[in-house]
């Protein structure tokens, strides 16, 4: 079992409130991702989970068991950091077997459960080389693996995939969301980039300032933002947020709509503007349009597209996909 419930857990550096007071359940089994910009409490919020900071307020239950004042290592979880921690002189064998020995396991237990964790992560090849050999994918995936042979309550994953570059943070993304399908256990994941937060989770929280805006699945916040943090935050490019005349035309104090729910015309239409940059990225083209009356608005173009700075354009918004927010930033309902 691994589910993990906070109950008004603060969190104060001083006079400074980190995390003023919030409440979350995570189920048994989830795949969690808590995501939101540099500095909103996202890693804090995981290491108090940890047991790497303690508390200023509120309870941390594990499986039913109040944890809040129990040490790092009584809490059966095990953290993953952005930084791979790796002992250089030890083999990949001997780095993933190393809390093992700790622990004091007799060595056929030891051999039995990193070779499993060999397998699962397909390590195999690599166990007698030195950390120095491999690439960063393959060093984080020997940091899982001596996650992995502790066989946690949960998994803790704190910007795992920052120092890795963009083709290996598509690959590694993959492997943890099927080491997730393969292990069923709880994992909890940091992150600031919402697209791994959208294509990872079961469950996204965002959180601003220390306070949780959202939780729901990905396509939860994707179709119904609660406020304009959410709205800004969740989907890449972000939603075109239009305030003004626009606005105040429908009841609300500000317009949202994604990039994917404007079309375009070189003839007529509604909204007319000048192309300020179109970027082509072979199955998209997405197009940042200076629009008369409204402002700088993002277009999701199909990537055969042909214009280019200067070109002037007819864009046409879907009514129907109109999100209305309040002056205070809350959505309205309906949409429109």
């Amino acid at each position: 079992m691994g589910s993990i419930s906070l109950q008004n857990v603060s969190k104060h550096f001083g006079a400074f409130k980190a995390i003023p007071s919030l409440n979350l359940e995570i189920d048994d089994g989830e795949f969690v991702v808590f995501v939101g910009p540099s500095g909103c409490g996202k890693s804090t919020l995981l290491r108090l989970i940890a047991g790497l900071e303690d508390v200023s307020g509120g309870k941390i239950i594990i499986d039913g068991k109040d944890v809040t004042h129990a040490s790092a290592s009584q809490r059966r979880l095990a953290m993953v950091f952005q930084s791979y921690a790796l002992y250089p002189h030890m083999s990949v064998r001997s780095n993933i077997a190393f809390p093992l020995k700790m622990a004091g396991l007799e060595k056929a237990e030891i051999d039995r459960k990193v070779n499993d964790a060999a397998r699962i992560l397909n390590l195999g090849d690599y166990l007698d080389r030195k950390p120095r050999e491999l690439s960063g994918g393959q060093r984080q995936r020997v940091a899982i693996g001596r996650a992995i042979v502790r066989q946690p309550t949960a998994f803790l994953f704190d910007e795992p995939l920052s120092n890795l570059d963009a083709a290996l943070r598509v690959n590694m993304r993959l492997e943890i969301s099927e080491l997730h399908q393969t292990l069923k256990t709880t994992m909890i994941y940091v992150t600031h980039d919402q697209v791994e937060a959208m294509t990872m989770a079961d469950k996204i929280v965002v959180l601003n300032r220390g306070r949780i805006e959202q939780v729901g699945s990905p396509m939860e916040l994707y179709r119904n933002p609660a406020n304009l943090f959410v709205a800004g935050f969740i989907g890449s490019p972000k939603m075109n947020l239009i305030g003004g005349a626009y606005a105040v035309s429908k009841q609300a104090a500000t317009v949202g709509i994604r990039p994917e729910h404007i079309s375009w015309s070189r003839e007529k239409g509604p909204w007319s503007g000048t192309i300020v940059i179109a970027e082509h990225l072979g199955s998209d083209t997405f197009l940042h349009v200076e629009v008369d009356d409204v402002g700088l608005v993002t277009v999701r173009a199909e990537g055969a597209f042909e214009g280019s700075h200067g070109d002037r354009l007819f864009l046409i918004p879907d009514e129907t996909k109109l999100y209305r927010f309040d002056k205070e930033g809350i959505a309205l309902s309906p949409r429109v």
